[in-house]
């Protein structure tokens, strides 16, 4: 089965917000975007709000299309395929932008998201997924 999913590159200079996972099959730490599932009948954009207001308690604003990835990756010893929309969008209460980091409500990240400086991702102390994403954001 293929997922759809809606994520969104939140940047703060050269710094974008992911949040961190760990696979539990082999204690892998990762980096993703905030994001989620695009439910049957929703806009990917819609589901991008409803994720972020789920994920963060935060309204979004002005969300763009960057681009759509194909991610096929393994997690918790599962194949897995997304599409994934890619998204540029703002938060609408500015004073985020003065935190260092955002508690996440789902109990699937291991803590809260935080900036990570691009350069820094692109170095790879851990891998940031989907796939391409590095590539997508030049």
């Amino acid at each position: 089965m293929i997922r759809v999913i809606a994520i969104s590159v939140f940047r703060l200079g050269n710094k974008i917000l992911v949040a961190e996972g760990v696979d539990p099959s082999n204690s892998e730490r990762f980096y993703r975007p905030l994001g989620g599932e695009v439910e049957f009948g929703e806009r990917a954009a819609d589901a991008l709000r409803r994720e972020i207001l789920e994920e963060l308690n935060l309204t979004i604003e002005h969300p763009t299309l960057l681009g759509v990835l194909e991610n096929h990756f393994t997690y918790n010893g599962k194949a897995s395929h997304e599409i994934v929309f890619v998204f540029d969008a703002g938060f609408s209460d500015t004073s985020v932008y003065e935190r260092d980091e955002l508690p996440i409500v789902e109990a699937v990240w291991s803590g809260p998201a935080t900036w990570k400086d691009l350069a820094e991702l692109r170095r790879g102390s851990h891998p940031v997924y989907p796939e391409g994403l590095i590539d997508l954001l030049g």
